[in-house]
């Protein structure tokens, strides 16, 4: 039959022959079109397939078989061994995923030996897929139910929750928000071994705890160096968090007498690098301190400072510190870099008024503590000692292990300065701290006229500190360093010295023990009463009757220079002058810094005829806090002797002879001792070396 005798209702119009009774050739459709249909037909159910297999596979997949892969991958991210022993459940199926593992535990640092980091007995995280696409983290679940923390430091600053096995330091904890937080039965402990302290604390996270609204909390107590440690924190509700929110907390510690309180906000919750808090501390002494934040602070009275503290990242600022430190204010700024091999310290710090005792307690010393004084109780024990001993030189050792552990840079100024051995009018010091090398340069306190200032070093990279000190007292005058007498001044005129000392030991008294060096004191010119001038003389009948008519009279100070070679803490008088218009004064003598004490005699001879003067030199000798002064009877006596043998055998007239000055001394060479003076490094003038 040809295709025209079938008819075309009974044709299948995809049909071959209907193909062909439309007239077109039986091959005319191109093969390739329809290969490349049939192609995607098969990949799309292939596809399929491979879905609907992979999704019953996720499905039905046993999970506990990624436990294995899991634990490496977290192994080698944290170089210790990590395992999950329990059962592991994952919900992909969500627009938030959610996985729980059961018996996670961390292993310990290899140094730190065969214990345990952490062990978890369950931890569920939920995470949201849509902000993954914008690469943000959002956790809406985190639970952690019976989590015990052990967390290690050991003598060498090894710390076991240090992840970067050596290479960097580990950034700060950074956690996305968690709109559902929650520790159950925590138990976290806490030994640093470097600072001595321990902790054993309880930490829960809750959205509801008893009847309030509350979030966090952590408390738990320890030890801190042989001192009881309690601390508290508790944070805000936690239910949905909101990460453009700050997250508030509180906290409470307590070591000891030492006290920190905090209240602050966690500005990006969880970025603990960064976050913000007013924080007030009271305590003591600064100094301890150290074992809570690492950073090294001077011994100081007890404290009671506020400031606003801030972290960013490794730095931590404390702005708008303020408070006092013993009787004497404090504010000004600091911060504490953390980014570096050692922690940098940067501060701008003042007092209005600076209680100049309260310095003591820099030394390794004690502060006054008489009544209004303030100081703690070790500090007022130390104080009795040190005045039963009759010494002033702290023996208080050297913590050289802390000032090698930070660098530093401190500026500071008093504007007044009150209850100072002499009357300074205001300071001011800048501390540098650099891989144990301490200086202090310039020291600089101004007198009413005058200045005293230089520089002092103390190096502790060795095995012996060493400290150098190089002060020089310039444009003074003497009336500001000796106490006035009835509203009059004794002795008036100016004054100039140095003092240069290099000596090795762990304290003060050791170093100062152990000193070489020189001091050199000069008075140029001046006045004096004569009445002293006199008894330097020991011009009995002059002085007596200065005395008892309380005469003001006064006699000029030609120059008056004391010269000191210092050998192992000893200082050795090379020369010592006193030139008046009536007396000459010398002496000899020596002060021993290593038992603090002094021994000096000091003769004068008149410079005109005098008609009873006793041969007896002036001394003074015992502990440097309390001299005691006396005469020197030897030549005294015999000068008694002698007139008694001429009375005896002569006339009565004759036994006054012996005590006959005929004054021959002679003025001192004033201009050659001060111009020496100057060339051994005392700041005299070319106007002084001139009028002498």
């Amino acid at each position: 039959m040809s295709p025209q005798a079938v008819p075309p209702e009974v044709l299948d119009e995809t049909s071959p022959a209907a193909l062909a009774a439309e007239g077109g050739p039986l091959d005319s459709q191109p093969p390739e079109p329809r290969r490349r249909r049939r192609a995607l037909y098969v990949v799309g159910g292939v596809l399929a397939l491979v879905a609907v297999a992979v999704t019953a596979f996720l499905l039905f997949f046993d999970w506990n078989y990624a436990r294995g892969p899991i634990g490496r991958f977290a192994s080698a991210r944290m170089h210790r061994e990590v395992a999950i022993t329990g059962d592991l459940k994952v919900h992909l199926f969500s627009w938030s995923p959610q996985a729980t593992a059961n018996a996670i535990t961390i292993a310990d640092a290899k140094w730190a030996g065969t214990g345990r980091l952490a062990e978890v007995e369950r931890l569920t995280v939920q995470v949201r897929l849509l902000p993954l696409l914008v690469g943000r983290v959002d956790m809406p679940v985190l639970e952690i139910v019976r989590p015990k923390v052990r967390l290690l430091r050991d003598a060498q600053g090894r710390a076991n929750w240090d992840f970067s096995d050596g290479r960097k330091k580990s950034a700060p904890l950074k956690l996305p928000p968690i709109r559902r937080f929650v520790i159950a039965d925590g138990q976290l402990a806490y030994e640093d071994r470097k600072r001595k302290l321990t902790f054993n604390g309880v930490l829960n996270a809750t959205e509801k705890m008893g009847a309030t609204q509350r979030g966090f909390a952590m408390s738990g107590k320890g030890g801190l160096n042989g001192e009881p440690f309690l601390l508290q924190v508790d944070g805000g509700p936690l239910l949905n968090i909101d990460r453009s929110k700050p997250y508030p907390f509180d906290a409470d510690l307590r070591a000891g007498p030492t006290r920190v309180t905090a209240r602050g906000s966690i500005t990006k919750p969880f970025d603990f690098g960064r976050f913000q808090m007013n924080l007030t501390a009271r305590g003591p002494d600064l100094a301890e301190l150290y074992t809570l934040t690492g950073v090294t602070l001077p011994n100081t009275p007890p404290y009671r400072l506020s400031a606003k503290m801030t972290r960013e990242g490794r730095v931590f600022r404390f702005a708008g510190v303020s408070g006092k430190v013993g009787d004497s204010d404090l504010f000004g700024d600091l911060s504490v870099d953390n980014s570096g091999e050692r922690p940098f310290l940067k501060a701008g710090l003042g007092s209005r008024a600076l209680d100049f005792d309260d310095l003591a307690s820099v030394f390794g010393g004690a502060p006054k503590v008489g009544p209004g004084e303030t100081a703690s109780e070790g500090q007022k024990v130390m104080a009795r000692e040190m005045a039963a001993q009759q010494r002033f030189l702290p023996d208080a050792t050297l913590k050289v292990d802390r000032l090698r552990a930070m660098d530093a840079e401190v500026r500071y100024r008093a504007a007044s300065v009150r209850d100072a051995p002499v009357n300074l009018q205001s300071g001011s010091v800048t501390l540098k701290l650099d891989r144990g090398l301490l200086t202090a340069d310039p020291v600089d306190f101004s007198l009413p006229r005058g200045r005293i200032a230089g520089k002092v070093s103390l190096n502790a990279r060795g095995a012996v500190p060493v400290t150098d000190l190089d002060v020089r007292v310039s444009n003074a005058r003497l009336e500001q360093l000796i106490p006035a007498r009835n509203g009059v001044s004794p002795v008036t005129g100016a004054l100039v010295a140095r003092i240069k000392l290099h000596g090795a030991g762990a304290s003060v008294h050791r170093a100062a023990a152990a000193a070489d060096g020189e001091v050199l004191v000069v008075a140029p010119g001046g006045e004096i009463r004569q009445v002293f001038a006199e008894l330097l003389g020991i011009n009995v009948t002059k002085a007596l009757g200065l005395l008892l008519s309380d005469s003001q009279q006064t006699t000029p100070i030609r120059c008056a220079v004391a010269d000191f070679k210092v050998k192992a803490g000893v200082l050795d008088a090379r020369n010592i002058v006193f030139d008046t218009g009536t007396v000459l004064g010398s002496g000899s003598g020596q002060i021993n810094l290593g038992s603090e004490t002094l021994s000096f005699r000091l003769e004068g001879k008149a410079k005109q005829p005098r008609l009873i003067r006793v041969m007896a030199p002036i001394t003074f000798s015992g502990p440097i806090t309390k001299p005691k002064v006396g005469v020197e009877t030897g030549k005294a006596i015999t000068q008694g002797g002698v007139a008694a043998a001429l009375g005896a055998l002569v006339n009565p007239l004759a036994a006054i002879l012996p005590f006959i000055d005929p004054g021959l001394a002679k003025d001192a060479a004033c201009g050659a001792l001060i111009a020496e003076a100057g060339r051994q490094g005392a700041p005299v003038t070319k106007a002084a070396v001139a009028a002498r």
